[in-house]
Order: C-alpha cells, then sequence, then structure tokens
C-alpha cells in the first residue's frame, strides 16, 4: 500500500462536556418558598363588592327558603357563591357547572339512598360517584359533591330538593351576572354552555 492509500489515523476529538449542574445555594431555595405565588390581594373596593353581592344572595336564599318553609341555604351554596362572587372566571364558577353541577349531583345522593339507604358510608360513596359524574358530565363542581351527602343523610323528597335546588342555582348564577354587570371589570360568566 502506497502512503497516498493508507487510512487516516484517527483522532481522538474529546467528549463534549456539559457544564455541571448547579444546585441552588441553601439561602436561595429557602427564599424561593417564602415567595408568594398566591393571587395578587384585591383592592379594598373589590373586597367590599364580594362582599356584599355574596352576602346578599344568600341572605335572600335564606329569605325564600324562610317563606316557604324550606330550608335553601344549604352549605354546598354557600360554597357556590363563594365560588361566583370570589374566583368568577374559574371554570368550577361557571353556570354549566354551578347549576348542572348541583342537579347531578342531587341526583346521583338521591339514588344512593334509594338504593342503600342513610348512613355516613353510603353518603361517602355518594360523594365520591357525584364528582366522577360531574367530571363526566363536564361541570365540576366540588361545593356540589356536599350536595350529594345531604341528599344521602336526609333523604328529602327528590321533586321537592331538585326543583327548589335547581330555583337556588339559578339565582345564584343571576346574582353572579348581576354583580359583575355592576363591577365592570369582572366578566361573568365566561360561558353559559
Amino acid at each position: 500500500m502506497s502512503i497516498d492509500q493508507q487510512p487516516a489515523p484517527a483522532v481522538s476529538r474529546p467528549a463534549p462536556t456539559r457544564p455541571a449542574p448547579t444546585r441552588p445555594r441553601p439561602a436561595a431555595r429557602l427564599r424561593a418558598l417564602t415567595v408568594s405565588r398566591a393571587p395578587a390581594r384585591p383592592t379594598p373596593a373589590a373586597a367590599a363588592h364580594t362582599l356584599a353581592s355574596a352576602t346578599s344572595v344568600l341572605l335572600l336564599l335564606v329569605a325564600i327558603g324562610a317563606a316557604i318553609h324550606e330550608p335553601l341555604l344549604i352549605p354546598p351554596l354557600a360554597a357556590s357563591a363563594a365560588l361566583i362572587h370570589s374566583v368568577p372566571t374559574l371554570p368550577l364558577a361557571q353556570p354549566r357547572s354551578v347549576i348542572g353541577g348541583h342537579v347531578l349531583c342531587a341526583a346521583v345522593g338521591l339514588a344512593v339512598h334509594a338504593a342503600f339507604g342513610s348512613s355516613l358510608w353510603t353518603a361517602a360513596a355518594a360523594a365520591g360517584l357525584a364528582l366522577g359524574t360531574t367530571m363526566l358530565a363536564r361541570t365540576p363542581h366540588s361545593p356540589a359533591c356536599a350536595t350529594a351527602v345531604i341528599a344521602v343523610l336526609q333523604g328529602p323528597a327528590p321533586a321537592r330538593f331538585l326543583g327548589t335546588l335547581f330555583a337556588a342555582a339559578v339565582l345564584l348564577v343571576g346574582a353572579g351576572v348581576l354583580a359583575a354587570r355592576l363591577r365592570r371589570p369582572v366578566a361573568y360568566p365566561a360561558y353559559w354552555w
């Protein structure tokens, strides 16, 4: 073989090096943990508006309930009012989720009560089934899971319970729409259905 035909010797190249990962110093890690990721504090006017609008609709539910001798103010509705008036842009606060979630969860609770009776075990199972049902129906509303629990533990008359619950949920949504119109920068609802 001539010199021209011999293969060139392999040149060894060093493997590319990556810089060693740097770990933040303990003080930097501590600062990262103490930095608040919570939402900004609302203005006093926004907080007062939320307080007034949520309290007004809840007092209206109590007044209507007293007039018809049916308790309309149940804890899940108070939690729904809190969502609608404090975080109106969340999917959980939209009319589809508020109204549909309460009605679906009540129906699940009533069905579980009819099939298995009233106990803490069946109430817990109803809450889980209600959550799954609302997720599948694209109407997630966490306060409504408590509506299923109430339906199991109290065993109300189905038609009356569903009717008054539906009316109360519609009233909550209507109050949310009105409150948003009075406080212009906030748009509620983000979507209806």
